[in-house]
């Protein structure tokens, strides 16, 4: 499965399943399939994902079976993201997933 944030502000982000799941978690919200955030909650959503991220809260990296595949922190892959979340406060908008 995979997931697609999108909003007016940014250009869309889309993960695997797995790992969208578990930034929602970190977002405070359900991983609920398609969803979406207004624009007077993205600023509480874009804290406690970043509060995640910093105090090591969120998951480690899945271990990829194929040996010769670097694991990618979920720091690095909570990048794309946190930016998606900070065009969307800057632009007072919604975000959405599906």
């Amino acid at each position: 499965m995979l997931v697609t944030f999108s909003t007016n502000a940014y250009a869309d982000i889309t993960y695997f399943g797995d790992v969208a799941l578990a930034m929602l978690k970190m977002m405070g919200h359900s991983a609920t399939v398609p969803g979406a955030i207004v624009a007077e909650d993205v600023p509480a959503a874009l804290n406690n994902l970043t509060a995640a991220i910093e105090t090591g809260k969120a998951a480690p990296p899945v271990e990829d079976k194929d040996a010769d595949e670097r694991v990618v922190s979920m720091a690095n892959r909570a990048q794309p993201l946190i930016d998606l979340l900070t065009a969307a406060v800057k632009a007072n908008t919604y975000v959405m997933w599906k």
